[in-house]
């Protein structure tokens, strides 16, 4: 924590209390709450970015849409519309937000994306629109005007919430205590060498039955073009990324290979100034084999600004993730018992 974020501490008093009392009111049934008529499940977290909720949606919608028909709301963070929007083969990033599409680039046509900042109005439309059997909200845990059937938590292993404070001093956007909503915890991007007193020590921290607890870490797909082709990296790599925490990738890539690292903030939007600092940064690097590598949450925003010649010149790529549980049958039997449960 820098000085400047503590100097901020008296801020995070207001913050909180704030947040405390509207949380209090929804409580209290003051403000009124929207309950969704159908099988619904909010994903969030008590911090802001970083926990790693892309691709756990993405799990459970690939999951859900094998026997159910499904939709996923978000509201879009980062694009430059408004409203509600049906994210189609036409949408872009700055249209619908770098997650939406990437879910629809995933999961089309089997899983429906909407973007829409009121949750409420979203899942409205999207019933008489779509249709669903399933509603998945992405990051909606503090959007308190819906109330969904099934709640999951996500806390970074690296960053928990019961070591952080309030904004702006830490990264908390209530108090702790509002993980009581959630139904189960999910602790994420986890090393593969977490041993059972450590998860018992997280999950009594996290204030969670060990029941009530899954961990999840990170796996790296194959590194593809971006024509989707498969590359084989045998040089340096340049590492773009616009997210909140690449620390992860960028210890996995330093694994087997020499690493440069370029980092903006998360959900950034590249310009062409950024694409020209980029590729001065390759150039100089004199590799004939190195490659510029991102994420694919990245990738969403570049592949359009990125012009046919700049993709002929430089060896741009990115690297799919997805996410592995443990008790993994355990974790598919509760979503699927409350999905099917009537």
């Amino acid at each position: 924590m820098n000085n400047l974020r503590k100097l901020l501490f008296p801020f995070s008093i207001v913050y909180g209390i704030l947040t405390y009392v509207r949380n209090k009111l929804y409580d209290f049934g003051i403000l009124k709450t929207y309950k969704i008529p159908l099988k619904s499940i909010v994903v969030g977290n008590l911090s802001v970015g970083g926990t790693g909720k892309t691709p756990h949606v993405a799990y459970l919608a690939e999951l859900l849409s094998q026997t159910h028909k499904t939709v996923v709301l978000s509201r879009g963070y980062g694009r430059k519309t408004k409203g509600y929007i049906a994210v189609n083969d036409h949408s872009t990033a700055p249209e619908v937000g770098d997650e939406p599409l990437q879910y629809f680039t995933q999961l089309a046509p089997t899983v429906s994306v909407v973007v829409c900042e009121s949750r409420k109005l979203g899942v409205e439309k999207i019933i008489k629109e779509i249709q669903p059997a399933i509603i998945l909200l992405d990051d909606a845990f503090q959007h308190r005007k819906v109330k969904a059937g099934f709640t999951l938590l996500l806390m970074d292993y690296s960053k928990p919430y019961y070591k952080d404070c309030m904004l702006p001093t830490g990264d908390l956007r209530e108090y702790r205590i509002g993980r009581k909503r959630a139904d189960r915890l999910i602790v994420t991007k986890c090393p593969t060498n977490l041993t059972e007193d450590t998860k018992k020590n997280i999950c009594t921290q996290a204030g969670f039955s060990e029941a009530h607890v899954y961990f999840s870490r990170i796996i790296y797909g194959d590194v593809l073009n971006f024509d989707n082709q498969v590359v084989n990296l045998i040089g340096g790599v340049l590492l773009v990324t616009g997210i909140a925490n690449p620390s992860p990738l960028y210890d996995f890539i330093k694994e087997s290979h020499t690493v440069e690292l370029i980092t903006f903030p998360d959900h950034h939007a590249f310009s062409v100034l950024d694409i020209q600092k980029i590729h001065a940064k390759f150039d100089a690097l004199q590799d004939s084999s190195a490659v510029i590598l991102t994420t694919e949450k990245d990738f969403m925003r570049l592949k359009s600004l990125l012009t046919k010649n700049e993709l002929a010149r430089y060896p741009w790529c990115y690297i799919p993730i997805r996410v592995l549980l443990d008790k993994e049958k355990e974790f598919i039997q509760e979503i699927t018992n409350y999905v099917d449960t009537i």
